[in-house]
């Protein structure tokens, strides 16, 4: 049979797909099928019966909007994503979603949409099987053994991201890490000539890339030639220079932008059928030996049974080696961790520390960083500003692939979707670290791994006006909010040392999610709490001091504003008013607790409430009602001494003593 038609079975159900959707990207699937029938059927050590195989080689299509050439390679290699499905496109509460979505069908390695993210998060992959391999691998026992692929095309590449990512992967010597770019000259607007004119062959180069140019996108033989050239080279990621047509076999619609986002329309699929040579005007339909030349399922499985050996005698040599990988690769988290942290935190309790809540996340990480090897982070440049190296840690090394501290450079956006693609490879618990107000550079990808729900760590310093003379473009205002408002995300503003070690074993703990720390530039006095008080930090909201059980007005904060509310509470007292203090550094972990916990802190019956944050003042309205008052930001900051800054806007305890006193 001619090899030709096991890719065009890929153009068929693409276009079909779009079609009966009347919805959709028929160009790209169609131009890609040959360079993914060669990766998927000769190349990719894959199992379509175990998806989640430690060793499978990782697929990524950055460009998803090409969605149905990933559903049409599931489907036709032998994994669970039925031809229904396939019919089913881009309809609601579809798992062929119109662009891949982790978790909904097995071989999606990650969401992608977002054009250069999935780029980015295939770095991570890459990034964590070296770093891994480094970890466990022996002479003569390579357990960690596995590529990483990825489809793009022009929209990736002209993507900002993309230039962080493809950076970093060559200062890492990412040798496993090959990109095969579909070089087809269209974008939505037509051919990109006129608005993209890099020459993306030195431009990667440049960055420490192996390039391979002149890849015949639609000739098998030139395209496997590339791949095996690219897996001999272990120094460099490699990019192969794909020419393709966009819409490939479409008589009227190839090399056109017509074919990129639209159906072809009924006529022209029935005419490019014909144009291809396809004998079957059934949509949907693919003949039994087609189906039969293109499941993995033998394949796979004896690459997996192949690698079981190998494993087996890895765990008979090294059997503490092997439990340890088994346990990081299974996501489970070490026995006794949290009990020895617990202890830690306990001491700190007991001690009058006062620092500044980003040193107290590195005194945490000092800890944690002995207690999990999974543990795997940086800084995007601002290491002495984040703290986020701890004691002992070693950078990571691109010659040998061992240390798991990471400099980041100044690529947020880029650390973040990296971060994710570390995360969802497994065997690491991923952290990165920025100020707060430049999480704005990578807002999309903290919205990607709560989209995926999935573990990352943010290490969000500078949380406030409260860091001073750098000013408003330095000072967050609106950023707190913007992530407690984006689902699945959980945010902890600690107020001191042990609330800041209790955010940090939390988000060790989630891992459904991803979790930002926000933490302070300025120093934060330590509170006093009884063993009942130490133990409800977790809940995200408790009451850390009240006059008496019968509060005529509660006073609700976090970080660096729980002391403000303290000293109010003191003022308040000395005019016999009864205060309650609510300290709720996780808004996200209160609003999980019963209705009787939150009653309990925030009874109904006291209506006088006053919230007092350093942050957008608004957020607050579902904690103290209309009628209560806010004290916080209505504009951006000022550059300024912090303590003139809080004075400034009114962040002080004799404001939040007035705002009170009003309501009662």
């Amino acid at each position: 049979m001619n090899v030709k038609k096991f890719a065009d079975a890929i153009r068929i159900l693409s276009m079909d797909g779009v079609q009966k959707a009347n919805s959709g990207h028929p160009g790209a699937p169609m131009g890609m099928a040959d360079m993914a029938e060669v990766l998927f059927r000769r190349v990719m050590k894959h199992n379509p019966k175990n998806p989640r195989w430690a060793n499978r080689d990782r697929f990524v299509l950055s460009n998803g909007h090409a969605s149905m050439l990933l559903y049409s390679l599931l489907h036709l290699s032998g994994y669970d994503v039925s031809l229904d499905e396939l019919k089913n496109f881009r309809q609601l509460h579809s798992k062929t979603a119109g662009h891949p979505e982790y978790g909904e069908l097995p071989g999606i390695e990650t969401t992608t949409g977002p054009l250069g993210q999935g780029f980015a998060n295939a770095v991570g992959m890459a990034l964590a099987e070296k770093s891994l391999a480094a970890q466990f691998n022996k002479e003569g026992h390579k357990v960690i053994d596995h590529h990483t692929y990825v489809f793009l095309g022009d929209g990736c590449l002209m993507e900002g991201i993309s230039h962080e990512a493809a950076s970093l992967a060559g200062v890492w010597k990412l040798g496993k890490l090959i990109v095969l770019y579909d070089d087809n000259g269209i974008s939505i607007d037509g051919e990109v000539k006129d608005w993209f004119k890099d020459d993306t062959a030195k431009r990667f180069e440049a960055y420490g890339w192996h390039v391979i140019r002149d890849v015949d996108g639609h000739d098998a033989d030139s395209i496997s030639k590339a791949i095996v050239g690219a897996k001999s080279i272990h120094d460099k990621p490699s990019l192969l220079m794909c020419r393709t047509t966009i819409g490939f076999g479409s008589p009227n619609k190839a090399n056109t932008a017509a074919s990129h986002g639209a159906p072809l329309g009924s006529e022209e699929v029935a005419l490019t059928r014909k144009s291809l040579g396809w004998e079957y005007d059934e949509p949907f339909f693919v003949p039994e030996e087609i189906y039969n030349a293109w499941d993995q399922s033998a394949r796979g499985a004896n690459d997996e049974a192949a690698w079981n050996a190998v494993f087996a005698a890895y765990e008979k040599a090294y059997p503490s080696e092997a439990a340890e990988l088994k346990r990081r690769l299974a996501n489970e988290l070490p026995k006794g961790w949290e009990k020895s942290f617990d202890e830690a935190i306990k001491k700190w309790q007991s001690e009058d520390v006062k620092v500044a809540s980003r040193k107290a996340s590195q005194m945490s990480l000092d800890i944690l960083g002995n207690l999990l090897g999974e543990l795997i982070g940086g800084s995007a440049d601002l290491s002495p500003s984040n703290l986020t190296a701890w004691k002992g840690v070693k950078d990571f090394n691109p010659e040998t692939g061992e240390g798991t501290y990471l400099r980041f450079g100044v690529r947020e956006f880029g650390m973040l979707a990296i971060l994710n693609g570390i995360s969802l490879h497994g065997g690491f618990i991923p952290y990165g670290g920025t100020f707060l107000m430049f999480m704005e550079y990578a807002r999309n990808a903290v919205r990607m791994a709560a989209l995926m729900k999935i573990r990352s760590i943010y290490v969000f310093t500078h949380d406030s006006i409260g860091l001073g003379e750098d000013g408003p473009t330095h000072q967050p205002v609106e950023q707190i909010a913007n992530l407690r408002m984006t689902p699945n995300v959980v945010t902890w503003r600690p107020a001191d040392l042990v609330e800041t070690g209790i955010a940090w074993k939390m988000a060790i703990k989630r891992s459904k999610g991803p979790t930002a720390l926000l933490l302070s530039r300025q120093n934060l006095a330590p509170q006093k709490r009884t063993e009942k008080q130490l133990a409800l930090i977790k809940k995200g909201g408790y009451i850390l001091q009240e006059t008496n059980n019968k509060p005529s007005v509660i006073l609700i904060s976090t970080g660096s504003e729980v002391g403000v509310a303290l000293k109010a509470a003191k003022a308040l007292e000395d005019e016999k008013i009864s205060v309650r203090v609510v300290s709720m550094p996780s808004p996200e972990f209160f609003e999980m607790q019963d209705a009787k916990y939150k009653e309990d802190v925030l009874p109904k019956a006291v209506k006088a409430r006053v919230a007092v944050e350093a942050g957008w003042a608004d957020y607050w309205y579902k904690y103290v009602g209309l009628d209560g008052k806010i004290i916080g930001m209505r504009s951006f900051g000022e550059s300024g001494p912090a303590g003139e800054l809080y004075e400034y806007f009114g962040i002080t305890a004799e404001k939040v003593v007035e705002a009170a006193k009003s309501l009662l």
